[in-house]
């Protein structure tokens, strides 16, 4: 038998050599019978080398906020100024690590112990258990009851992606209100989701600060059961937060109409310096035994953006609820992405459960906040020293990493072309891209663009 198979597979190879050697010289041929057949095809032919079955996909457009980093780049000025980034930034604009962070990682590295096996579908469970607490407090009945249910995701984005999918295949409502104007990505999130999106009025234009009554009104007239999107802390574009009163009319109301909160928490710790502070609006709404969801990100306050580091807790009525919902929630998570990664979890839970390190990180939190609210006050009155007309106090009213100014679309392109200053076109700076250096340059095209553009 081993000489014919031998036989056998030496012819075979001739044929195919033979067959590859004809397609290199006729590009345009298509294989039928591996034994003899070559027929030839026409230019127009589904398997024309030359054609794409994509041909007739049109070029997307760019994200809007991305978009303002790949500008950005293509600009050779030494002057530039990017200030459309969401990440933070150093005195001198560097990107930083945290030394925590690097400490902890140095931890991770030198555990012989560690391996690469997968995540449960939920992910890491010190990460999960953790940041629980983080955000609803040590102290919080909800935990102690075991009434909470919380998921490892991709960061923010993936932590809303979840909550939506989870949303539109098990609640009743399929209508989610979001803030005007709320992050870009939000509307997208939650529409491929497969829910219904709706506007509550949220900034106040004239004033550049809340619009309570029109967000009390809008709220009061939206079906009873529908989801609400809330910034829990350092509203994104805007940086106006409610006061902790308001918050409490919030509740009130939504709770009255059976409205249920969906939290996006991206910036805790990082709008006040203080990670209680900018908690309170999701433990309010926690402390009154309701429901509701909150989706974490720690892209800024750890610096760990690319770790794409963050969770999704959803907080039940009972124990019994909690387990099943965690149960529908691994059935969303399995077909998205299967598991999370571990790296990025491990340096969180690493941090949190040590209190040292916890303390430090802390401390390294508090200053990113402490400097962007400096780059405020220098903006401030780098303004009112210069006599740029109109009120800029909201720049040192408004708190976390970004800055709505006020300026319009026009305004805007103005800087870009004349000072090489880029933002997004609705007038949100990024003031963790700004420094002491920086400053003046700003605020002498914000002066510019105010007194020459209409």
């Amino acid at each position: 038998m081993r000489p014919q198979t031998h036989s056998s597979s030496s012819s075979t190879d001739r044929r195919l050599n033979s067959l590859l050697r004809h397609l290199q010289n006729n590009s345009n041929s298509i294989i039928m019978d591996s034994q003899t057949t070559i027929i030839s095809s026409s230019p127009t032919s589904a398997f024309n080398t030359n054609h794409s079955v994509f041909a007739n996909i049109p070029q997307g457009p760019e994200d809007p906020i991305l978009g303002v980093t790949v500008a950005y780049n293509k600009d050779p000025s030494p002057i530039k100024l990017n200030l459309g980034v969401g990440a933070y930034r150093t005195e001198e604009g560097k990107p930083l690590v945290l030394d925590v962070v690097r400490r902890a990682e140095q931890i991770i590295l030198n555990d012989r112990s560690r391996v690469k096996e997968y995540l449960p579908i939920t992910g890491l469970p010190d990460f999960n258990k953790f940041s629980a607490k983080l955000i609803f407090g040590n102290d919080s009945p909800a935990i102690q009851e075991n009434r909470i249910v919380t998921v490892q995701c991709l960061s923010g984005t993936g932590s809303l992606r979840v909550g939506a999918e989870f949303l539109a295949r098990h609640y009743h409502e399929r209508t989610i209100y979001i803030p005007q104007p709320t992050w870009g990505n939000h509307p997208k999130v939650f529409t491929i989701a497969g829910l219904s999106v709706k506007y509550y009025r949220y900034y106040d234009p004239t004033t550049r600060g809340l619009d309570f009554q029109g967000l009390l009104e809008d709220l009061r007239s939206a079906p009873s059961g529908a989801i609400v999107l809330l910034h829990a802390c350092a509203h994104n574009p805007t940086g106006v937060d409610p006061t902790l009163e308001q918050w409490e009319q919030i509740r009130q109301l939504m709770r009255s109409r059976g409205l249920l909160p969906f939290f996006d928490s991206a910036y805790q710790g990082f709008a006040s310096g203080n990670l209680d502070a900018d908690a309170q609006s999701v433990r309010i709404f926690v402390a009154d035994g309701g429901e509701c969801f909150a989706a974490q990100s720690y892209a800024k306050n750890m610096g760990l953006y690319g770790e794409r580091v963050g969770a999704l807790s959803i907080v039940c009525k009972s124990t019994d609820v909690a387990s099943r919902v965690e149960s529908q929630l691994k059935l969303v998570i399995r077909p998205m992405y299967s598991n999370p990664p571990i790296h990025g979890a491990s340096i969180v839970a690493t941090i949190l459960k040590d209190r040292n390190m916890f303390s430090e990180w802390t401390v390294e939190l508090k200053a990113m906040a402490d400097r962007i609210i400096s780059m405020r006050q220098q903006l401030f009155d780098a303004l009112r020293a210069r006599g740029t007309p109109g009120d800029w106090s909201h720049i040192i009213k408004q708190i976390g990493m970004f800055t709505f100014t006020g300026l319009n679309t026009e305004q805007v392109k103005f800087m870009t072309k004349e000072y090489h200053i880029y933002m997004t076109s609705d007038g949100r700076i990024s003031m963790a891209g700004l420094s002491s250096r920086t400053v003046p340059h700003l605020a002498d095209a914000i002066h510019a663009a105010v007194t020459r553009v209409a």
